[in-house]
């Protein structure tokens, strides 16, 4: 199946160009219906509009709680008939609003082979705790933080002389590979959730 995209962003939008990147050039069965940012000078926003994807600012300022900007976030990606959420970026914690409004189909990528280093800076927190491995996670979202079903994942090695900022560069590089190969997967029907395991994912 194709899927109809609609992808959530606050900043740069390096994944979001991977995205647009695989499904342009038919690696990714997927139609962008919408790039929406709750910050209107994410970078992201101009990506899109250069690759031509609908584009939406709905900034998260000025509502009563979590649960009613979801409800607005629903409403308009509703109104592209978006089936597939994936999340590129956002800084947003999700309620069970929108989780509850695409069953199954919201998909995050986080710098690090989760359940380690769950949260922000994840590759800070792999150099302070000196592992030699780290990577990038692609997983459905549940309504804990960086917590849902693994669909695939990358190994990053560690260097004796990373900076955060290195090791973010090398991992970016191994989220632009998997997210798009991993949305394919969905797209192609193959994957299927047991419990917390995912069927069908990357090796």
């Amino acid at each position: 199946m194709t899927l109809n995209l609609g992808v959530l962003i606050s900043g740069r939008g390096t994944n979001l160009r991977a995205i647009l990147v695989a499904a342009a050039e038919r690696r990714l069965d997927a139609r962008i219906a919408l790039v929406l940012s709750n910050r209107p000078d994410a970078g992201g926003l101009e990506v899109a509009r250069h690759h031509g994807a609908p584009t939406q600012v709905l900034p998260h300022q000025g509502y009563a709680s979590r649960a009613a900007y979801d409800a607005a976030l629903v409403e308009a990606l509703r109104a592209r008939a978006v089936d597939t959420v994936a999340l590129a970026g956002f800084d947003r914690l999700l309620s069970g609003v929108l989780l509850k409004a695409f069953p199954g189909r919201v998909v995050n990528i986080h710098p690090a082979l989760l359940p380690a280093f769950p949260g922000l800076h994840a590759q800070r927190q792999a150099l302070d705790y000196g592992v030699r491995l780290t990577g990038a996670t692609v997983h459905f979202v549940d309504e804990e933080v960086d917590h849902g079903p693994i669909i695939a994942q990358a190994v990053v090695p560690v260097r004796d002389d990373d900076t955060e900022e290195t090791l973010a560069e090398r991992i970016l590089a191994e989220e632009h590979r998997i997210y798009p190969a991993a949305l394919q997967l969905l797209a192609s029907g193959r994957l299927r959730v047991e419990g917390r395991r995912v069927v069908g994912g990357l090796p």
